[in-house]
């Protein structure tokens, strides 16, 4: 069926729309945990104070359907989690959530017709827009070229697809970055026909507070961290708490989870029978957005919780070569 489906939109049989505004297309073959949305910030912040930049995402997981346009008052509910820390993390941009990418972006220029550039939130399988840039993100630990189409692993389309990506990312490697192991990947990457191929690595912010015993404490060390998440890979972060803590205690729920009042109740009952030196409770930025509900706000407002925002960079050999490639095919 996906083998099919493609060939229909290569033999032009099943048409792709493209768009004077040039259009960015950040996604990659498998099920999640790349780094997608934290590369759509990069880009972001790349062009904003340049074009006028919009984001559109299909607000994976939200209770509503159709076109919405973000603004002050958003919940994750409506919109889905990550549109909503994009318009969080850069309140002057236009951030839209539409499940069909061609009526989004037609709706979005009909209500903003002074937008210059627009981003696509996991949009490489929605080939009914044809990007100008299309960058296809994939995991240094979790590389499409070792997995498997589904149900056999989590690829939602066959490896050869990643030749339609004009930008190949590997996100996630170590800081330090070996000359082998890039060697490797990119002899690795050959078969597939991988073009211009850049190397990122995550970088961790100082804790932010999100509740009132939070901003008293004002700390990025304790001996005992609660790590409360639901995306759908969180060992790197586990990996930097345990330089942060003397033990680290998990709550992993699957990758965009609505938390329930039930799952911060059983953590807060631990967290407050926990004997501890000094403790807290860390969440990225994506599950904070799930958090601000009222019903869950009002069980943990007297706890110290904090989000471990991160950005993404880009190794010092590839960070002016991928701004010059990205700004150079925008710019034809």
């Amino acid at each position: 069926m996906i083998f099919f489906r493609n060939k229909f939109f290569d033999w032009g049989l099943l048409k792709s729309v493209e768009f004077e505004v040039p259009v960015i297309g950040v996604g990659n073959l498998s099920t999640g945990g790349t780094g997608k949305t934290p590369h759509v910030e990069y880009l972001v912040s790349l062009f904003k104070d340049e074009y006028k930049v919009a984001v559109l995402s299909r607000g994976y997981k939200r209770k509503t359907k159709g076109f919405y346009i973000l603004h002050s008052d958003s919940t994750a509910l409506k919109v889905g989690d990550e549109p909503l820390q994009i318009s969080k993390n850069f309140p002057g941009i236009t951030v839209a959530v539409s499940e069909s990418r061609v009526k989004g972006i037609k709706k979005l220029l009909e209500k903003k017709p002074d937008i210059q550039l627009i981003i696509l939130d996991d949009s490489f399988q929605h080939r009914y827009v044809k990007p100008k840039l299309n960058i296809l993100i994939t995991d240094y630990y979790k590389m499409f070229n070792f997995n498997f189409l589904l149900p056999c692993g989590n690829l939602r389309e066959p490896k050869s697809q990643a030749q339609r990506a004009h930008i190949l990312v590997v996100s996630k490697t170590p800081e330090v970055f070996s000359p082998l192991d890039r060697k490797i990947i990119l002899k690795r990457m050959m078969p597939y026909k991988a073009k211009n191929l850049y190397f990122s690595y995550v970088k961790y912010k100082d804790w932010e507070p999100i509740t009132e015993p939070a901003k008293k404490l004002k700390c990025n060390k304790a001996k005992t961290i609660f790590l409360l998440t639901a995306i759908a890979n969180p060992a790197a972060l586990e990996e930097k708490l345990k330089t942060q803590s003397k033990e680290l205690i998990c709550y992993h729920y699957r990758d965009h989870y609505n938390f329930k009042p039930s799952n911060l109740k059983k953590l807060k009952e631990h967290f407050l029978n926990k004997y501890s030196g000094s403790k807290v409770i860390i969440t990225t930025q994506k599950d904070a957005m799930r958090l601000n509900k009222p019903d869950l706000k009002e069980i943990i407002e007297d706890l110290p919780v904090f989000t471990m925002p991160m950005h993404v960079e880009f190794h010092e050999k590839d960070k002016e070569a991928f701004i010059k490639k990205v700004k150079s095919i925008i710019k034809k």
